[in-house]
C-alpha cells in the first residue's frame, strides 16, 4: 500500500512559478509510475503529466508542454513538478498519483488505472 502526500501549492500571480513535491511511502516507489492530475472546480480530473518508474521517460498534456516539468528522486521516495509560466487557467487543485503501467502504454492519460492518489494540494494563479 502506498501513501503519497502533495505539498508546495499555494497562490501565485499569472506569469509565476511553483514546484509542487510528492514524497510516497508504504512501497517500493521506483516500482511505480508516478503522475500528476488537476481538477477545477466543476470540471473533471485531469491528466497533467507522468514519470517512468526510472525516470527515463515523461509524458505531458499539450496544455502544459513547455511550461511544467515532471521528475522523481527514487531514493528520496519523491516525484516533483516544476511549473513554470502559470496561467490562471492552471488554477486548481493538483493530485499525485502512482500505479503499475507497462512502458507500451505510457503515458497513460486515464486516472482510474493509477492505484494510489494523494489528498491533493491547491494551486491559484491570480491575473
Amino acid at each position: 500500500q502506498v501513501q503519497l502526500v502533495e505539498s508546495g501549492g499555494g497562490s501565485v500571480q499569472a506569469g509565476g512559478s511553483l514546484r509542487l513535491s510528492c514524497a510516497a511511502s508504504g512501497g517500493t516507489f521506483g516500482n511505480y509510475v508516478a503522475a500528476w492530475f488537476r481538477q477545477a472546480p466543476g470540471q473533471e480530473r485531469e491528466f497533467v503529466a507522468a514519470i517512468w518508474r526510472t525516470g527515463g521517460n515523461t509524458g505531458y498534456s499539450d496544455s502544459v508542454k513547455g511550461r511544467f516539468t515532471i521528475s522523481r528522486a527514487n531514493m528520496k521516495n519523491t516525484v516533483y513538478l516544476q511549473m513554470m509560466s502559470l496561467k490562471p487557467e492552471d488554477t486548481a487543485v493538483y493530485y499525485c498519483a502512482a500505479g503499475r503501467h507497462i512502458l507500451s502504454q505510457f503515458p497513460n492519460p486515464q486516472a482510474g488505472t493509477y492505484a494510489y492518489w494523494g489528498q491533493g494540494t491547491q494551486v491559484t494563479v491570480s491575473s
